[in-house]
């Protein structure tokens, strides 16, 4: 009888081992680690543009506080960082803004004055 229990007990054993699924311990950089996630690379993409003097001025032309516009970006979900990053680095370089660039950014400040 006791060699009953121990030989059920070895196969509670044994099948509760096969059960378990295989641990890993794979090797990480730590750059992978210490890299922002990427909303929030894009949220201080967005911060940098918006801390920019000719858009600072021109948010003022508009009625927008300087110091509100980082709260409104931070209060953003990261579909709107996203879009608004993905606008930025998809304007020209040398301040040259067709009429849509300049229609998306008035909407895009538009959405900021919204959202809050």
């Amino acid at each position: 009888m006791n060699t009953r229990v121990s030989r059920r007990w070895l196969i509670v054993a044994l099948a509760a081992l096969t059960m378990l699924p295989p641990a890993r311990a794979d090797i990480v950089a730590t750059d992978q680690l210490a890299a922002p996630a990427p909303v929030d690379a894009e949220r201080a993409k967005v911060k940098t543009f918006l801390e920019r003097a000719t858009v600072t001025e021109k948010l003022k032309a508009m009625g927008v506080d300087s110091l509100s516009v980082a709260d409104r970006v931070d209060a953003m979900d990261a579909e709107e960082i996203h879009v608004l990053a993905k606008s930025i680095d998809s304007l020209p370089a040398g301040g040259d803004f067709t009429t849509t660039e300049i229609i998306v950014i008035v909407l895009l400040a538009i959405l900021l004055i919204a959202i809050i």
